[in-house]
């Protein structure tokens, strides 16, 4: 698997962002590279791409919850920089699967493990993570499992 994918597209993301000086992007950019550069020294070798994939998904989604935070706090200049953040993060995402897709997912892997109720729900949700990892939000997931499931 190749490595380092996602980081050298980031790292000529931001030369350009850099040139054009587009502030928003050269900081959420130098944010992704540090976070990648912080899990790399944690594993103590290069990342692999799926690795990489799990960090900017983790990125994404501290920064949807901020999001989630400032709405609930009415800081509507934070939610506006936020959202900014987020669709500049998102561009290293694969395509997200959408709420009807996603249940449609779902109902799959019900009917391919054979469930018995609410008590297969983590297996539900573990399949499906790894199915879709980083093309799934993993709270609609569970909502969408845990409703079917009841």
């Amino acid at each position: 698997m190749e490595r380092n994918i996602y980081s050298r597209r980031i790292q000529a993301d931001l030369v350009v962002a850099v040139k054009s000086r587009d502030k928003p992007t050269i900081s959420t950019l130098r944010m992704l590279l540090s976070g990648l550069k912080n899990a790399e020294l944690e594993e103590r070798e290069e990342l692999t791409e799926e690795l990489e994939l799990a960090v900017i998904s983790s990125y994404a989604r501290r920064v949807k919850e901020s999001i989630e935070e400032f709405t609930k706090g009415d800081r509507n200049d934070l939610v506006v920089k936020e959202r900014a953040e987020l669709e500049i993060v998102m561009r290293y995402l694969p395509e997200q699967l959408g709420e009807e897709e996603i249940e449609a997912e779902v109902k799959k892997v019900i009917e391919e493990i054979e469930t018995e109720g609410p008590k297969d729900i983590g297996r539900v949700m573990g399949e499906m993570m790894k199915r879709f990892k980083g093309r799934v939000d993993g709270k609609s997931v569970s909502r969408i499992v845990s409703g079917l499931l009841r």
